[in-house]
């Protein structure tokens, strides 16, 4: 029955915010659980954008000391302000270069192909890298593994016990996405804004508009 995979909302999540779990935190949950990310664990985050602004708040939550990994430092604020500890920039070679064997895990948000090997660098012994953004071919060095047993690895699809458990986790420690809600007559709008990268960092489109009459 299509009720079976129905989700009970906890008390006290708002719908709106809370939607975007059940795709984006999730995805980002899933591999921070399967890694046994707790308190002083050392995370980063690659980009700051739908999944990774999830990624920080729910690694926060869990316990960890938490990094985000941007292009630029335009992020910072908004890196701190979700409980983030620090701004690593990669496109600075000398903060990158004292930041190698600096974290336990990485996961990276990105949505299009780049290069993994500077983020294998940052990790260390034993750490993973779990790739969630890209879902396409990624090509690496071996010995960028070998060198410190490192581990590349993805996020699953989730599941219902998972994605149960997460709310319950959201519910009790206060997490929910940054959210635009918009109606959803203005559907076009939101892909437009969409693609031009102006949204922090979900939009929910709100279908009450569609309600008929009585």
């Amino acid at each position: 029955m299509r009720e079976d995979f129905a989700h009970r909302l906890p008390k006290g999540l708002d719908p709106a915010a809370a939607a975007p779990l059940l795709c984006a935190g999730i995805t980002v949950w899933e591999p921070l659980r399967a890694l046994a990310v707790g308190p002083g664990a050392r995370v980063a985050v690659v980009g700051l954008g739908g999944l990774g602004h999830l990624a920080v708040k729910l690694a926060v939550a869990l316990g960890a000391e938490t990094t985000v990994i941007s292009r630029s430092a335009d992020k910072s604020e908004d890196a701190r302000r979700l409980g983030a500890a620090d701004l690593l920039v990669s496109g600075d070679p000398q903060a990158m270069a004292s930041s190698q064997g600096r974290f336990d895990v990485i996961l990276d948000t990105v949505a299009v192909a780049h290069d993994l090997a500077p983020f294998l660098d940052l990790l260390a012994l034993d750490g993973a890298l779990a790739q969630l953004g890209y879902l396409g071919p990624v090509t690496i060095e071996t010995t960028d593994l070998l060198i410190g047993r490192k581990k590349l690895t993805s996020g699953g699809s989730g599941g219902m016990e998972q994605t149960a458990q997460l709310l319950e986790f959201c519910a009790h420690h206060d997490v929910v996405a940054d959210v635009e809600v918009l109606p959803s007559a203005q559907v076009e709008e939101a892909l437009k804004r969409l693609a031009r990268g102006d949204v922090r960092y979900r939009f929910v489109l709100d279908l009450s508009d569609l309600d008929g009459p009585g």
